[in-house]
Parts: C-alpha cells; sequence; structure tokens
C-alpha cells in the first residue's frame, strides 16, 4: 500500500492549518494592542472626569460679577431688537474706536462662554432665552 497520496494531503491540510494559525495570532495581537489603546483611553477619560468634578466645586455658579457687565446687561435689556456688532458700541456708550471694538467682541463672545448671551451669526449676539 502506497501512503504517500495521504501523507501529501495531511502536509497540506497542516500547511492550511498552521496558516490559519498564523492569521489568527496576528489578528489576536492586533485585537491585543486596540483593546491597550482602548483601555488607556478610559484610563484618561477616568482621569479626566475625576479632575472635572474635583474642580467642579470650585467653579461658581453665577457668572463672575465685573462693574460693566450689570450694566451693560441692562442697558441691553432695554433695547427691544439686540443691534449687531458696533451697534452694540453706542449702546454701552463706547466711542467707535478699534479698540473698543475688540474688547466689546472679546467681552460679548465671554457672555457666550458663560451662557448669558448667544451668537447666531458671526457678529450676531442676542440674550439667552
Amino acid at each position: 500500500m502506497n501512503i504517500r497520496p495521504l501523507l501529501d494531503a495531511l502536509d497540506l491540510q497542516e500547511e492550511a492549518a498552521r496558516a490559519l494559525a498564523d492569521d489568527l495570532r496576528a489578528q489576536i495581537d492586533d485585537l491585543q494592542t486596540r483593546l491597550r489603546e482602548a483601555e488607556t483611553h478610559l484610563e484618561h477619560l477616568t482621569i479626566t472626569r475625576k479632575t472635572v468634578t474635583g474642580l467642579a466645586d470650585r467653579l461658581p455658579l453665577s457668572p463672575p460679577e465685573h462693574p460693566d457687565y450689570p450694566q451693560g446687561h441692562r442697558r441691553l435689556q432695554r433695547v427691544d431688537r439686540p443691534p449687531a456688532g458696533q451697534g452694540r458700541l453706542s449702546t454701552l456708550s463706547h466711542e467707535l474706536l478699534p479698540k473698543n471694538v475688540d474688547g466689546t467682541r472679546a467681552k460679548l463672545k465671554r457672555l457666550v462662554k458663560l451662557g448669558i448671551l448667544t451668537e447666531a451669526d458671526t457678529g450676531n449676539f442676542a440674550r439667552k432665552q
């Protein structure tokens, strides 16, 4: 009896099984790398959450009191339709100088960040409803 064809068939199956095992090992290595990256990202998110919640009790609940904010807010409340850009400066009784325009724009942006105003379009600010 000639067992050579049987041994050749076994060799082919062994090679296929080795190739499959090698592919699976490569996939496992890739998955382990991705898992480590995901776990590291989760650790960073946990640290960020702890930092934010630790700082939350230190943050003021209301906007910081600045001498110009209440006065400007009252003046803006008296205006039926909030003016855009440089119209706000005249409402706030500021002279239309470039430094005043930039300074007022920066203050309005801060009020947006504090949640007091919204910016519908660039340069168009309105009170938050």
